[in-house]
């Protein structure tokens, strides 16, 4: 099976960071993703880094998809228990469908390389045809949990698209 898209969707990359918004850090996370996107053919329209704060996370997530019709957005950062650590109360505000298979694969995947994954509070789901998957804020955590997705996301964006098209082929 491969990974690349089969026709381009629509994506944006959002990175949850105080310091990094305020300009006093470098986003290694966002940029990672936007290549590994691009170079698996999904076409990467915005990019944005925004504060760990839950309404500027809803505002944001809500206009990438009410404003933009993009197919995917990927977040990195904020899904962890530190009190800043609020993207996921964000998505309570945004989603309309949870999709808990991805981000439970997400988790048993990273339990293989680190204990720490049992402390991710990182969630995906669906508002109107968008899918939006919260990823961890590292580089390395970004690209390994976005790596466990890349079969299903082609398939899962098509059906969120409305494919009629069978499951079991």
């Amino acid at each position: 099976m491969t990974t690349s898209v089969s026709r381009p969707f629509s994506c944006a990359v959002v990175t949850m960071s105080d310091k990094g918004a305020a300009g006093l850090r470098e986003d290694t996370s966002g940029p990672a993703l936007r290549r590994l996107l691009q170079d698996k053919g999904y076409v990467v329209k915005k990019y944005e880094i925004v504060p760990d704060r839950k309404d500027i996370i809803a505002e944001t997530l809500n206009t990438l998809v009410d404003e933009y019709d993009l197919n995917l957005i990927v977040t990195t950062g904020g899904t962890g228990v530190a009190p800043t650590d609020v993207t996921p109360e964000a998505m309570d505000l945004v989603i309309e469908r949870e999709v808990p298979g991805m981000a439970e694969a997400m988790r048993a995947s990273s339990l293989k390389v680190t204990p720490y994954s049992v402390i991710s509070r990182g969630r995906v789901g669906i508002r109107k045809k968008s899918l939006i998957i919260n990823l961890p804020g590292s580089e390395k955590g970004a690209i390994e949990n976005i790596e466990v997705l890349l079969q299903a996301l082609p398939h899962a964006l098509a059906k969120i698209q409305g494919d009629p098209e069978d499951c079991g082929g």
